[in-house]
């Protein structure tokens, strides 16, 4: 039987039964619970200890970055510079950290290694750091969501599982980091998961898989199709096209719904960032020299397991068209954003991407790219629940135009509302490169270049 244990602490925790629910209690002694121990999440911490105040993070991963440590093969497009937060940086260097050469590009897991490792173990946020702990729910203290009176002056309080076991923190204010990653979109064009699709996820990857490394083995000899358009599914194509050098009998198949294949090679020679512009070109190669082939547009509409291959079924120019005998299949079609934890607090979300409902018009796909989103801060997050943040790529909801060094500008703008700094809240600054920050696998050499996604 799970055993299930009350943590309460006398800081964040005790409960006063003596006082009305109806009287005004003074929180300002509770500390800020981070949710999430990626880059956002440990750049909140550090701009909560340069302004002294108390903080708690929640990380459901066994370290810090854990979500990364997943495509932390890939290669980010940016170097260095746009990848660590100011205030973090300050913080790791006051504990003898020696920062790495600002114009080089990091894989994820140098990024995990180098910088978000030394950061949280920092002793301003090792004993604060709660590894391994998942929070269930969040709402306020002895109220639902329905209860309006007082609301704004109880505690928030968080429903967590540590290694099987059940735990209470409380908190004054509540940033979730906690990102998109590691919850995707199906295959299905329309969104919808289907019983059939989860039947064989076995068959299916969803994310960037090591294909030159530990995956290697599950993609020899084998049909493979890669569905998605974005830098993702580049990366999934251009490390297929490199296996395909060692392993001639591997077929790639490209599985799309834009018009035309060239509106997924991106700005190529014109691109601000040059990596992914080879990026772009690489791959523009490979489909001309028929390494691989491209299926578009191709609207999936079911998928459907036949005697251990797949079959995918949609929509062809208007007419129904299934590609088969598909041995494994690789689903680079985005994320989206759990807010099962978030029932019981007041949120404003945006009913079509899912973002921040501020941030909707600012970074809706649709109209914008990585590098056309304006800068954004403690205003344009603000829900209806007092003192409650989404930040980082939650913000963003469905839009998979978020960038790193946006989200370190979101959190250093709320923390700044929370300690009582409004002027420096107020004031939202942000430079990028033109056409946006996002991540790539990348050597001296062209060939060996591969792409990954909006980091």
């Amino acid at each position: 039987m799970k055993t299930i244990e009350i943590k309460v602490k006398s800081n964040c925790c005790q409960t006063n039964t003596n006082k009305s629910l109806e009287e005004k209690k003074d929180t300002t002694h509770l500390p800020i619970a981070i949710i999430g121990a990626g880059p956002v999440g440990l750049a909140a911490a550090a701009h909560l200890t340069k302004y002294n105040q108390p903080f708690i993070i929640l990380e459901s991963g066994p370290q810090v970055g854990e979500n990364i440590t997943t495509w932390g093969h890939v290669r980010l497009f940016s170097p260095w510079e746009y990848n660590i937060d100011k205030v973090a940086k300050g913080l790791l260097v006051n504990n003898g950290w020696s920062e790495p050469k600002l114009n080089e590009l990091p894989t994820g897991n140098e990024l995990v290694e180098k910088y978000l490792k030394p950061l949280s173990n920092t002793p301003e946020i090792k004993d604060v750091l709660h590894l391994n702990t998942r929070v269930l729910s969040i709402s306020r203290k002895n109220i639902d969501k329905m209860k309006t009176a007082n609301r704004n002056s109880l505690p928030f309080v968080l429903y967590t599982e540590q290694n099987g076991t059940f735990k209470l923190f409380e908190a004054r204010a509540i940033i979730d980091a906690s990102g998109t990653w590691g919850n995707p979109n199906p295959a299905n064009s329309s969104g919808v998961w289907l019983k059939d699709e989860e039947a064989i996820h076995e068959q299916i990857f969803y994310g960037i898989p090591d294909i030159l490394g530990k995956d290697k083995n599950r993609y020899l000899s084998k049909r493979i199709a890669v569905i998605g358009s974005g830098h993702s599914a580049i990366n999934s194509l251009l490390e297929l096209a490199t296996l395909k050098e060692q392993n001639s009998e591997i077929e790639i198949l490209w599985v799309m719904r834009k018009q035309r294949v060239e509106d997924a090679y991106g700005g190529e020679n014109l691109d601000a960032l040059e990596a992914r512009g080879k990026l772009g070109s690489r791959i523009h190669r490979l489909v001309d020299s028929e390494v691989v082939k491209v299926i578009t547009p191709f609207r999936t509409q079911y998928i459907k397991g036949d005697n251990g291959k797949i079959n995918l079924i949609g929509d062809k120019n208007g007419e129904m068209d299934t590609i088969s005998n598909i041995d494994e299949l690789i689903v680079n079609t985005g994320n989206r954003p759990d807010f099962s934890i978030l029932s019981e607090v007041r949120t404003d979300i945006d009913t079509a991407t899912e973002s921040i409902s501020a941030l909707a018009p600012l970074i809706d796909p649709n109209i914008h790219s990585c590098g056309t989103v304006r800068p954004h801060g403690e205003k344009e997050l603000r829900q209806p629940e007092k003192d409650f943040y989404i930040v980082g790529a939650k913000s963003y909801g469905r839009a998979p135009t978020f960038l790193m060094a946006t989200g370190y500008e979101q959190v250093r703008s709320v923390v700044a509302y929370l300690a009582g700094d409004i002027a420096a809240s107020e004031k939202v600054e942000l430079k990028l490169p033109e056409t946006g920050v996002c991540s790539t696998n990348v050597n001296t050499s062209d060939t060996c270049s591969t792409g990954g996604c909006c980091s």
